[in-house]
């Protein structure tokens, strides 16, 4: 297999069938020059920061804005701290699959330290076991001066592109 250059990748706007060697930046390039991000992810501020292929982890930055997800308290609402877990969990999956499959969250527990405040945020998700019909992921989520705000553990399960792409998903 050749390895692929970013600009490379980030011209193709979704993952592959087929795994492609590819380096831990160019997939950052890849998710951070992306024409068509999911509207989960905008709304959520979503930045891809790094990725660790070997370690099946990824870090991703959220723009926690309060105007989309404030609660009363001025504080981020705790279901969308949940869906930034979700989210680098979610995106650990994919990379672990060498960008071959997404893997949708069969169950996930979110247990919450501290209240999250409207900043910017910082997620760290990794698998923590991928087998052959279900992964096993973590994720923990950091304010900007580094405090652990939540964490949460999950089970998904990994499904090819290729699935979602004839509409058999």
């Amino acid at each position: 297999m050749t390895e692929r250059s970013a600009q490379d990748l980030a011209a193709d706007d979704v993952a592959s069938d087929t795994p492609a060697e590819i380096t831990d930046e160019a997939i950052v390039a890849r998710f951070q020059n992306s024409k068509n991000p999911p509207p989960s992810a905008q709304t959520l501020g979503f930045r891809m920061v790094s990725v660790n292929q070997e370690k099946m982890q990824v870090e991703i930055e959220f723009d926690a804005r309060y105007d989309l997800l404030g609660n009363p308290m001025k504080q981020i609402q705790g279901g969308f701290v949940t869906a930034m877990l979700d989210e680098v969990m979610s995106v650990s999956c994919m990379i672990a699959s060498k960008m071959t499959c997404v893997a949708p969250t069969l169950e996930m527990k979110t247990s919450f330290f501290r209240p999250a405040l409207p900043g910017t945020l910082r997620g760290i998700g990794r698998v923590a076991k991928w087998g052959r019909t279900i992964a096993f992921t973590e994720g923990e989520l950091y304010d900007g001066e580094g405090r652990l705000l939540a964490k949460a553990t999950g089970t998904a399960m990994p499904t090819p592109f290729s699935n979602y792409k004839k509409g058999s998903a």
